[in-house]
């Protein structure tokens, strides 16, 4: 399916995983942004990632949790940037492009390299 198809927002495309042109895992689609008004046809504009885009989508005190834990940071991913959606987001680009790989790069201070111990 490439992004211009219709999709079943909640169960074909919330919660995939996102892998980059590396073949990297990038995590999953956490929300998604629309364009359009109402009584016109909407477009899927972009996929957000990240604990920011947790907010609507889970009970507040849980919201504020994860926050807490992880931050509140927010990747938006454009639909120009997606090559196909299947059983995973497939990206044109780097994760690192876009701002993904955060949590992991920040992680991979601490965490010593293959081999290191």
């Amino acid at each position: 399916m490439t992004p211009n198809s219709p999709i079943k927002l909640v169960s074909e495309l919330l919660d995939l995983p996102l892998i980059d042109s590396e073949g990297k895992y990038c995590g999953v689609v956490d929300d998604v942004e629309l364009s359009g008004r109402p009584g016109k046809e909407l477009k899927l504009k972009a996929l957000l990632v990240g604990p920011g885009a947790y907010d609507g989508r889970m009970p507040a005190w849980l919201a504020r949790l994860i926050t807490t834990a992880a931050g509140d940071w927010l990747v938006r991913i454009p639909m120009d940037k997606v090559r196909t959606i299947g059983t995973a987001v497939m990206l044109e680009c780097p994760g690192r492009d876009l701002g993904l790989h955060r949590t992991e790069q920040k992680l991979g201070r601490w965490i010593p390299e293959k081999g290191a111990l």
